[in-house]
């Protein structure tokens, strides 16, 4: 059985042997790693739940962080949410924010949560699932047909460029989750194979050169509330997609060229708090003070 390392390869298979992506992962990830797919499943099944658990943590537990900069946002965009506040799309956009907020707030007060695909960017994916199954009733068997297809984005691209943000900016971390968030949508509202795609190389092109520039070196600002944004940028990657609208630049293009955009990015803005909002007078102000919390 073949590896699959690039995007075109990935949709040649899938016309090939008339299967869904999630289908022709699901078989290859059961015969490199010689499980089960029932055990594959299994495995999605637990982080899925992982997921799910950890904006529930994120929605309960909240208080200031010992920085000051985060910990209470999702407590206030739930209390607008709850309130009837009027949303595009209906309630959807509303939820994911919140709980892309919720989970991220939860991984700063070091609670469980699933690196997707880090642990910085990890309240995108689980925010889209949950958003998407309140409101579209899915099964938890679609869901994780859908986490498969996620986790075939993220390794696709994960096979041709570095996810970390100390090496590619933010764009590898939060832009590769919302790529991974874009394409579970449109796998959870049936799309196609290449509408799945295109949704990723959507995502991800619109997020291309992304700087990673944390307030103190710390986890919080700005990628908590970055969480959210991207969030709801999955959702409008995956709308466009669905409607049918594709990336002029094909998907495995987009790939190299935010590669080069995180070879070319200036290391001040790899996650070392050395350029950008990291550098701000109230951001020195923080990072001078942090020794006294």
């Amino acid at each position: 059985m073949e590896n699959i390392v690039t995007f075109s390869q990935l949709l040649e298979v899938t016309r090939r042997e008339n299967k869904r992506i999630s289908r022709v992962f699901q078989e290859l990830e059961a015969y490199m790693l010689e499980k089960t797919e029932e055990e594959i499943r299994n495995l999605i099944r637990r982080n899925l739940n992982v997921m799910m658990s950890s904006i529930e943590d994120g929605l309960k537990n909240y208080g200031l962080s010992p920085s000051g900069m985060s910990g209470e946002d999702a407590q206030k965009v739930l209390k607008r949410y709850k309130n009837g506040s009027k949303l595009p799309m209906s309630n959807l956009v509303g939820k994911i924010l919140t709980y892309a907020i919720a989970v991220s707030e939860e991984n700063q007060r070091m609670g469980r949560v699933v690196a997707c695909p880090t642990a910085g960017s990890c309240g995108i994916v689980p925010a889209v699932f949950k958003g998407y199954t309140e409101e579209y009733g899915f099964s938890e068997d679609q869901q994780i047909d859908a986490l498969i297809t996620a986790g075939v984005i993220g390794k696709i691209v994960a096979q041709q460029m570095n996810l970390a943000g100390a090496v590619g900016g933010c764009q590898a971390e939060c832009g590769v989750a919302s790529a991974m968030a874009a394409g579970a949508a449109v796998d959870l509202m049936k799309g196609s194979n290449e509408q799945i795609i295109h949704a990723a190389a959507l995502a991800l092109k619109n997020i291309m050169g992304l700087v990673c520039d944390p307030v103190a070196g710390l986890v919080e600002v700005p990628c908590i509330k970055r969480n959210g944004f991207l969030a709801v940028h999955a959702v409008t990657a995956s709308e466009m997609a669905l409607a049918g609208v594709q990336s002029f630049i094909p998907p495995d293009e987009v790939v190299q060229a935010v590669k080069q955009a995180g070879v070319l990015m200036s290391p001040m803005f790899k996650e070392s708090s050395e350029a950008g909002l990291a550098v701000t007078e109230t951001a020195r102000e923080v990072a001078k003070n942090l020794p006294n919390l």
